[in-house]
């Protein structure tokens, strides 16, 4: 067990606050604390899985993310998880398998066969340090397979990486610190505090701020 991991109580209300949002398909996660955030939605996912048995995607912006994640999560049995599930991607639990791709369309290649009436849900994680899909410029290709892809993804939508689940999962959790989306419903964890700041000779500094637990 690491150090600054949730406690069972606020994994447990958090879980439970998650659960009773069946009237809302898609939710979006604001707040900070990237990490704890995902704790929570997954475990939401994993209980979701044992009552709607099926296929459930985890869309992670890039490679590194996800291992942050398998490292970083705050609790023991996602980072448990998490680890087994990075490599094939593809991973059985109870009666449901669990996906792992990225926001690039070229790590689709398991996510996009899976039939649409076993889909059940997505978990979608976004970092917001850098833009998914945006046309990076003049670029030079080493192949041109390289280059079509790069073709493929400058035609798609740079929001293409969360409505394309949106459109298939009956039920989507998006993490996005500050994030907005149309028809997806927030959802605030009240033991989760922002961040309190002041000023000092010009610089700010958080009066919360951890360096050896910094989560994103």
């Amino acid at each position: 067990m690491m150090s600054r991991d949730l406690s069972k109580q606020d994994l447990y209300e958090s879980v439970k606050a998650l659960v009773e949002t069946e009237t809302q398909p898609h939710l979006i996660l604001p707040q900070q604390k990237l990490f704890t955030l995902f704790s929570l939605a997954f475990q939401y996912l994993l209980f979701m899985s044992t009552k709607e048995p099926g296929a459930y995607v985890i869309r992670v912006e890039d490679s590194q993310l996800a291992d942050k994640l398998a490292k970083k999560s705050k609790d023991p049995s996602t980072r448990k998880f998490i680890q087994s599930l990075l490599l094939p991607r593809k991973l059985k639990y109870g009666k449901s398998v669990f996906f792992l791709d990225y926001f690039h369309v070229g790590s689709w290649n398991l996510t996009s066969d899976i039939p649409r009436e076993k889909l059940k849900a997505a978990l979608i994680i976004k970092n917001t340090s850098s833009k998914p899909m945006d046309d990076v410029g003049v670029v030079e290709y080493e192949t041109e397979e390289e280059r079509l892809e790069a073709e493929q993804l400058a035609a798609l939508p740079k929001d293409y990486w969360y409505t394309s689940l949106r459109e298939v999962c009956p039920k989507t959790v998006t993490i996005w610190f500050d994030g907005v989306i149309e028809g997806a419903h927030p959802i605030v964890f009240p033991f989760i505090k922002k961040e309190k700041e002041r000023a000092l000779s010009g610089v700010t500094i958080s009066k919360e701020l951890d360096l050896d637990n910094i989560e994103s």
